[in-house]
């Protein structure tokens, strides 16, 4: 659905691994976005709880492509050279896992989710509203997806409306005009001044107005970022997922879309199909807030779990939106992560659940991560990492108990040391 909000001012508004988050894109050709990096099935492994095994052993494998990429491992990478996505001082360290280093220019950080874009597109109203888009700059071939109508029809005409449609950000013109913007996982706006330069190999399209410009970047030498401009409704409802708005569901409709398909939880509330805005990063939050496993089967929750479910995406998008706001102030987003100080899990593993000091754990799957707490969200299970419950076999840990036992495995109990960067020169 289009969640058409005309923004002038801010509205208020072990068991086997899940598979990768959904995302917004399939790569199908020219005129597309590109792909996002494959979602792999499961494949069964031992020592799963029987709900979960049956679940993911009936999932099936498609051709939804993931909404952002962290490499194996779980460690997110910055870019080579400095960006908005380079961490502050503080920035993951306060989480637990050290910021690594910025060799690897691919590797980067999680895209924007519903919170961020929703800022985004409240900052962007707020200096473009009824302003003449005076030009479009392309500085990258990759950028644009659409060819009719032509760029050069946007030129002069007012801006009438922001919007926000599921991830993406959309500029509604005069004359029935969408520009359709797709950061992907490393695209960032920046709002500069009248005819800024657009950066070099990072900048991909400027847009020009009276009162500044607004510059599209994209970390990395993957160019996924999309743009379209396309004509009429019609043709803006065709790039909609169709996804339920979660801030706008009742307890009736959340239902429903969650019961649609049998998939766990964690693949539910990122399948764009299903539930519109929500990535990687506030998945993990929501699933540790409803106290609920990321592999537990969506036909498999009573009335009671559900609740919780909607309840805690409620709250956990609002509070993180309000966050958001309050941080930006008057100002415009810059430093957009999915990694922020105060979240409960994500990013956070090995570190103390903020609710019960057990150490959070994840999931990896080649290039994607799940965080969660054994002893909130599982029972105390430990969920099993395909490649490292392999490597380990009958030496995996089944228990939080078992896994203390051998603080290596991933264990850290409440009260020890953070894991916070060395300081420098004690590597």
């Amino acid at each position: 659905m289009v969640r058409d909000h005309h923004v002038g001012t801010p509205a208020g508004k072990a068991a086997h691994h899940p598979e990768a988050p959904g995302g917004e894109e399939r790569g199908q050709g020219h005129g597309q976005e590109p792909e996002e990096p494959a979602r792999h099935d499961p494949v069964p492994i031992e020592r799963q709880g029987e709900n979960e095994k049956e679940g993911l052993g009936r999932e099936r494998q498609d051709d939804e492509k993931n909404g952002e990429e962290i490499p194996q491992g779980g460690e997110g990478r910055v870019p080579k050279h400095g960006t908005d996505d380079t961490p502050p001082a503080r920035g993951r360290a306060a989480h637990g896992s050290s910021w690594p280093d910025a060799r690897d220019p691919d590797k980067i950080l999680p895209v924007p989710e519903l919170p961020d874009i929703e800022v985004y597109a409240e900052a962007l109203a707020v200096r473009v509203l009824g302003q003449p888009l005076e030009r479009v700059r392309i500085a990258s071939p990759f950028l644009l997806r659409s060819a009719d109508p032509p760029m050069g029809e946007v030129e002069g005409r007012r801006v009438a409306a922001v919007r926000r449609l599921g991830k993406r950000i959309v500029l509604s013109l005069d004359g029935e005009l969408f520009l359709v913007l797709h950061l992907m996982i490393a695209g960032r706006l920046h709002w500069k001044e009248p005819g800024a330069r657009l950066p070099g190999r990072m900048g991909l399209a400027a847009f020009d107005f009276p009162t500044g410009t607004l510059l599209v970047t994209e970390a990395g030498t993957k160019r996924r970022a999309a743009l379209h401009l396309v004509r009429g409704e019609a043709a803006l409802r065709a790039l909609d997922r169709g996804g339920l708005e979660p801030l706008e569901a009742d307890p009736a409709s959340f239902a429903a879309a969650l019961r649609r398909e049998n998939h766990t939880l964690k693949r539910a509330l990122t399948d764009p199909e299903l539930f519109s805005g929500i990535g990687n990063a506030y998945s993990d939050e929501i699933l540790h807030r409803a106290r609920l496993s990321p592999v537990k089967l969506s036909q498999r929750l009573d009335r009671e779990e559900i609740s919780r479910l909607f309840d805690a995406t409620r709250s956990v998008l609002s509070e993180w939106t309000e966050r958001l706001r309050r941080e930006v102030g008057a100002g415009f987003p810059e430093g957009v992560t999915a990694f922020r100080e105060g979240m409960a899990v994500h990013g956070r593993y090995r570190q103390p659940c903020p609710v019960c000091g057990t150490a959070v754990q994840r999931i990896v799957r080649a290039e994607n991560e799940v965080n969660y707490c054994p002893r909130c969200q599982t029972g105390g299970q430990i969920l099993s990492d395909r490649s490292l419950s392999r490597l380990l076999k009958e030496d995996w840990p089944r228990t939080i108990e078992e896994l203390e036992k051998n603080p290596a495995l991933g264990a850290r109990r409440a009260g020890s040391p953070t894991g916070r960067r060395p300081a420098k020169g004690a590597r």
